[in-house]
C-alpha cells in the first residue's frame, strides 16, 4: 500500500499530552482505505508541539483527507506521498 506523510501544524504550541485526544480520534477512524502508522512530534525549547508529521500506509490522499476531516482542531498542511529510506540502504 502506498505511504504517504500528512503534516499538521499547531497553531499555538501545546503540551504533549495535547496530542492525546487527537491520535484516539485518528486511531478510532482507520480502516482498510488508510490505516495511520505513526508520528513524529516537534517541539519547541519548552518541550510542546509546533508541528506533527503522521506517517499513513493508504490506498490515497483523499482516504487520509477523509479520516482527517472528522477529527476537530487538526489543522493539516498538507499530505504528500512519501518514500522511506533507511540509512543502511546506503551501506557499501
Amino acid at each position: 500500500m502506498p505511504k504517504f506523510l500528512a503534516i499538521h501544524p499547531f497553531p499555538e504550541p501545546a503540551p504533549v499530552d495535547a496530542a492525546t485526544p487527537l491520535g484516539q480520534g485518528v486511531k478510532a477512524h482507520c480502516n482498510a482505505d488508510a490505516y495511520w502508522v505513526k508520528s513524529w512530534a516537534i517541539l519547541n525549547d519548552e518541550g510542546h508541539i509546533t508541528k506533527i508529521l503522521c506517517q499513513w500506509d493508504a490506498k490515497n490522499v483523499d482516504a487520509i483527507k477523509a479520516i482527517i476531516d472528522k477529527i476537530p482542531n487538526l489543522p493539516t498542511e498538507g499530505i504528500y506521498p512519501l518514500g522511506i529510506f533507511q540509512a543502511e540502504d546506503f551501506r557499501q
